[in-house]
């Protein structure tokens, strides 16, 4: 058990974020076991950067005082791998949304699908999905999106400082790019198959490092047998 003056002076800890968790769930769960742990009616604790339920990987977790670094922490670079899938899209730029539309595919080659990369590397204008937490007049994109609203969101500065296309087994195609916070890589996913001429959504995320903190570091390990039992969110 960690003592609760090491917590209230300030900790983090290193997340591997379970799939179909969303981040507010792993912040809640750590919290509410804190506070049953050691007898609180609340106690600090948030996340730097948000990771979408269908994503995994590095959640960086501040309790205590150091909830007061996380913008520190947001404002970090950030490097993702996963999977696009060529020649279809989804409402949602991801798997949370059934496949919509289709697109041919016979015309792209590897080389082409290198070649795309190209135009996304640097500072770059990019839309948000509108299946997102961003707001507009208060409320949340996806509740705009559920209410059947055409709104298109405004298009947003962010840097990607690397795209690289891993591996290519039509129709999917793998990658790992480094980029500024505040970067959809669902976007990234949408705006790549239009770039081929094509469509593409998003069916495998992971954040493999944030900031200076990588997967490799996670806490679930030790953190679950006090603070992050269990996998289903829904006990918290």
């Amino acid at each position: 058990m960690i003592p609760l003056e090491e917590l209230q002076k300030g900790k983090i800890f290193i997340i591997d974020k379970p799939l179909d968790w969303t981040s507010f769930d792993v912040v809640n769960k750590i919290r509410w076991n804190i506070r049953k742990t050691h007898g609180l009616r609340k106690f600090k604790v948030g996340h730097a950067g948000t990771l979408d339920p269908k994503a995994t990987g590095v959640l960086v977790i501040c309790v205590g005082k150091f909830t007061k670094r996380i913008s520190e922490f947001q404002n970090e670079d950030k490097t993702y791998t996963g999977t696009f899938k060529l020649g279809v899209t989804t409402e949602s730029y991801d798997t949370e949304q059934p496949e919509n539309e289709t697109f041919p595919t016979d015309h792209i080659t590897e080389n082409l699908i290198h070649q795309a990369t190209e135009q996304f590397v640097g500072d770059i204008l990019q839309t948000p999905p509108l299946h997102s937490a961003v707001k507009k007049d208060g409320k949340r994109l996806y509740e705009l999106a559920r209410s059947g609203s055409e709104y298109v969101p405004e298009k947003r500065p962010v840097h990607i400082s690397s795209f690289k296309i891993t591996k290519i087994e039509m129709p999917f195609v793998e990658f790992e790019v480094k980029c500024s916070k505040g970067t959809y890589i669902r976007s990234l996913a949408h705006d790549f198959g239009q770039a081929l001429d094509s469509g593409a959504y998003l069916t495998a995320l992971r954040r493999t490092q944030s900031g200076e903190f990588s997967v490799e570091q996670a806490d679930n390990g030790p953190l679950e047998k006090v603070y992050f039992e269990g996998n289903d969110p829904s006990t918290t």
